[in-house]
């Protein structure tokens, strides 16, 4: 493999070893979200290291919160919802949605006027999903007229509501639920199905009492969040599906180490599961997430339908399971993934075209795709669309060419985003 700002990729025949993922990113934003919002000094280990997770620090330093690295953690100095003060300029998130999202929740009972900005790909994603909730709780909220940023928000008292979502969506569910922490009262979230649950266990942690009843999540306001001395951040099981789909196709005892396995977040591994793949876990004591090592070895795998529940719990991972559908034995149906059509890209989209060029069966559906396997892969030329998903993807797509030819993955850093280490990884696991 070498690489200037593309790589070129060869097959490979065999993974080995054993590779430690980056922080998860969604804990890795909430814990620092949360903890600024405490009073007092949190202590945060295996925070994920992508530029996602610097804009939430970024972002959070621009309201005067103190974020500091410290003996390989970091440690967050707490100012609590009423310490931050105004930003000189407009918060930027870079091309973090989390970021903006849980951002607009933060930001109510400031009592100051916020901008939030993105990039190009952020600027265009709809924020009318976070803006109208946030707007029956009484802050005033300003996005351009296709719903997307920049977003003007003045940060009044907000007061509670009960909320039914639309979506299945834990950025929706958590900016409310950070609003409601400043709104007197009962503030609850009802979804069609229960996304993510991050942000309900790091609140408990932080000793704010919250109801779950099905898919209702209620707390009552106002609440003050306890700083936490020591917080693990699990590894990233939306990262660690990328070598474990590898390791189902070339893997030789290949060992993911500590990964979250929260089961708000596990659909992936019931989709390789109903892919017909046996994954070896060794839990590990739980602490606020529980985790644990998965290790992955060749087998076959077939098609199967992947929808409902099942897709709003694998979302993020949707990309690289329809690498591992083209060596599938079988036809694999996607369906209901809609929500994939607003990420860094349109990953539909994206996919459906990546996979085509190097030879796949793949057609594309509204919510979804079609694919039959198993196909030959040969090597193309990859254009993630700026989007690190596919990036990756194409990786391990190209890793699995059959006929010896290359593939050229180009803009290839876009995978820093969420796990700078990726292509170094894969180099060594191959070597």
């Amino acid at each position: 493999m070498t690489r200037t700002n593309r790589i070129h990729i060869r097959p490979v025949d065999t993974l080995r070893g054993q590779v430690a993922v980056p922080g998860d990113k969604s804990v890795s934003h909430r814990a620092l979200l949360f903890t600024a919002l405490a009073e007092g000094s949190s202590r945060i280990r295996n925070l994920a290291p992508g530029a996602d997770v610097q804009s939430t620090a970024s972002v959070l330093q621009a309201l005067g919160v103190s974020i500091l690295q410290e003996d390989g953690a970091v440690v967050v100095q707490g100012t609590g919802r009423t310490g931050f003060t105004s930003s000189r300029g407009s918060l930027d998130c870079g091309n973090s949605g989390t970021t903006m999202r849980l951002m607009m929740g933060m930001l109510a009972g400031t009592g100051f006027e916020s901008v939030l900005i993105g990039d190009e790909s952020l600027s265009s994603r709809p924020m009318a999903r976070i803006a109208d909730p946030l707007r029956q709780m009484g802050l005033e909220v300003e996005l351009t007229p296709e719903g997307t940023a920049p977003i003007r928000l003045r940060g009044m008292r907000p007061r509670a509501i009960h909320w039914t979502s639309r979506v299945a969506s834990a950025q929706v569910k958590s900016a409310i639920l950070l609003a409601g922490l400043a709104a007197p009262g009962c503030t609850s979230v009802t979804e069609p199905t229960r996304s993510r649950d991050h942000t309900e266990r790091l609140l408990r942690q932080m000793g704010v009492p919250l109801e779950v009843t099905g898919n209702k999540v209620a707390l009552h306001g106002p609440a003050r969040l306890s700083a936490i001395p020591e917080l693990l951040v699990p590894g990233d099981l939306s990262s660690a599906a990328f070598w474990l789909v590898a390791g189902l196709l070339r893997g030789e005892d290949l060992r993911v180490l500590n990964v979250g396995l929260n089961p708000t977040r596990t659909g992936v591994l019931d989709a390789l599961e109903a892919m017909g793949a046996t994954l070896e876990i060794k839990r590990h004591a739980e602490s606020v997430e529980p985790m644990g090592d998965i290790v992955v070895r060749r087998q076959p795998v077939f098609g199967t339908t992947l929808a409902g529940d099942l897709v709003v719990r694998a979302i993020d991972e949707i990309p690289i399971l329809a690498v591992l559908a083209t060596q599938a034995q079988g036809r694999t149906t996607i369906r209901d993934a809609s929500e994939l059509r607003v990420k860094e890209c349109d990953r539909i989209t994206a996919m459906v075209s990546m996979l085509q060029a190097m030879g796949a069966h793949i057609s594309e559906l509204e919510d979804g795709m079609i694919i039959d396997g198993p196909t030959p892969l040969q090597g193309a030329s990859v254009y993630p669309m700026h989007d690190h998903r596919i990036a990756m993807s194409g990786a391990i797509a190209a890793m699995c060419v059959d006929d010896g030819t290359s593939t050229t993955i180009h803009d290839a850093d876009v995978a820093r985003v969420s796990y700078p280490n990726f292509y170094a990884d894969l180099d060594r696991l191959s070597a």
